[in-house]
């Protein structure tokens, strides 16, 4: 009988491990890791029904006996079997009988990873229509289909995991799991421990085997923010895993196989981190071979209002009192810095919100930005009485300085277009040269736009504040 259940499951394409007794069973389980688990109630050296409770909390399991009732159905199924069935088996029974209790088990592993994932969003990224915003959907969008690994890095709070996110449900795995898993926050083998699984008796706790998140997202995406923080023997795990598409449980010396696509997130650069010896460049070469680069919101300014507004609007802000923006209160979210980005954006949207009470006018006041950009004031002194051209290239001198060169900010502050911005410069003759300490990179389209020297403090001419 043990022959012939073997021989029909494999004739359906199912790989069957057969075995004749408990002692065996109990050997073979040890370094084989089943999706069903038949058992026969009587066995040469055990009594099935004990080997059920041993069985059922790893393994889905369908019960077989020669010497059925309704009473031994109903034990077999309280004790957690998949499904009941007799001796002789028909096969069509056997085989919907296996492929119910994969199905049941993959949908019961899914939605128990589901349920400890519904939490709020950080909110959405894909909202905008800066040129930087355009790029980063495009991008998004070119490497979804495929199977690639994909690199995205940006500073903290840009919504990398909401990228993620986007990458995976344009893809072809879109039906399927996509797990998130943030390397910074767990010691190193918790950190194994959550992505590869663990054994039992692994560590002290380990009390039973546990799958890890790669398995849960079989067929589909995991995503591994803040790659950057693991450590080197994590490293040499994820490069063996992406290199071969295999693992081995923590504690354990079967390997496994994975069809996950990966997807990492750093909001340090890993080429950096590379040259300073803190990452693999072995692991960063697997790693970069797609790369994403999400723009800090000081680099899509002009989205910030359609951003701030998407916020307002979210259902779980909802409020009864529907809410606006005053000028005021814009003005102030346009021209902050958002070291936080996405996330501090939110933030103050959700406390303004709450802190503007049943107003339906939202004002600077209810925003609690304490550091924003307006409450800059510019002081000019002059040892004559000044020109206007003179006060106009004094002025916009200083704030260029300011501002770092930022002549989109500027232009915000001053009340006209960024280009008649650039005429001004040009106009007024004022002399820019690249920004010391900046980068290359950053260097393009920011001047350290210097301000003439200091006269003596004869007459004041104005004192400027955005408030």
């Amino acid at each position: 009988m043990n022959r012939l259940l073997a021989e029909q499951l494999g004739s359906v394409g199912y790989s069957v491990t057969a075995v004749s007794n408990w002692a065996e069973g109990s050997h073979t389980l040890n370094s084989f890791d089943p999706s069903v688990v038949i058992l026969d109630i009587r066995l040469p050296d055990a009594d099935g029904t004990k080997c059920l409770s041993e069985l059922v909390p790893q393994y889905p399991v369908v019960v077989l006996t020669a010497f059925g009732s309704v009473k031994n159905a109903v034990e077999a199924m309280r004790a957690g079997a998949m499904d009941y069935l007799m001796k002789p088996v028909n096969p069509g029974e056997l085989q919907l009988a296996v492929s119910r209790a994969i199905e049941v088990t993959a949908l019961k592993q899914s939605y128990e990873y589901m349920r400890g994932q519904l939490h709020p969003a950080v909110g959405s990224l894909m909202v905008g229509e800066s040129d930087a915003f355009k790029e980063l959907v495009r991008l998004t969008a070119l490497v979804a289909p495929s199977d690639a690994t994909v690199l995205i890095e940006g500073e903290s709070g840009v919504g990398k995991e909401m990228v993620a996110q986007s990458i995976h449900q344009m893809s072809n795995r879109a039906s399927r799991n996509i797990v998130t898993i943030d390397c910074c926050t767990l010691q190193e083998n918790l950190l194994e421990s959550e992505l590869f699984g663990h054994e039992k008796g692994a560590f002290t706790g380990a009390d039973r085997r546990k799958r890890g998140l790669i398995e849960i997202a079989e067929g589909g995406t995991v995503f591994l923010d803040e790659i950057g923080e693991t450590s080197p023997l994590m490293q040499a795990k994820l490069l063996r895993l992406l290199d071969t598409g295999e693992f081995r449980r923590l504690g354990g010396t079967q390997s496994l196989s994975s069809d996950a696509r990966f997807i990492v997130a750093s909001n340090r650069e890993l080429k950096q981190l590379v040259a300073e010896g803190k990452f693999r460049s072995d692991l960063y070469y697997r790693l970069g071979s797609v790369t994403i680069k999400v723009p800090s919101l000081r680099e899509r300014r002009s989205d910030i209002r359609l951003i701030a507004n998407y916020f307002l609007n979210m259902r779980r802000f909802h409020r009864h009192v529907k809410k606006q923006f005053a000028k005021n209160a814009m003005r102030a979210l346009m021209e902050h810095d958002w070291p936080g980005n996405i996330r501090e954006l939110r933030n103050v949207v959700e406390r303004a919100i709450i802190t503007s009470s049943d107003r339906s006018i939202i004002g600077q006041e209810h925003l609690g930005l304490s550091t924003v950009s307006t409450k800059i004031g510019v002081e000019l002194k002059f040892d004559h009485e000044p020109t206007l051209k003179e006060v106009k290239r004094i002025y916009l001198s200083r704030l260029l300085e300011l501002h770092c060169g930022h002549r989109n900010r500027v232009a915000t502050i001053l009340g006209i277009s960024e280009r008649n911005t650039y005429r001004l410069i040009k106009t007024l003759k004022i002399e820019c040269r690249p920004s010391d300490g900046l980068p290359e990179h950053e260097q393009a389209g920011r001047p350290d736009c210097r301000a003439p020297a200091a006269l003596a403090p004869e007459h004041v001419v104005s004192e400027v504040s955005g408030n």
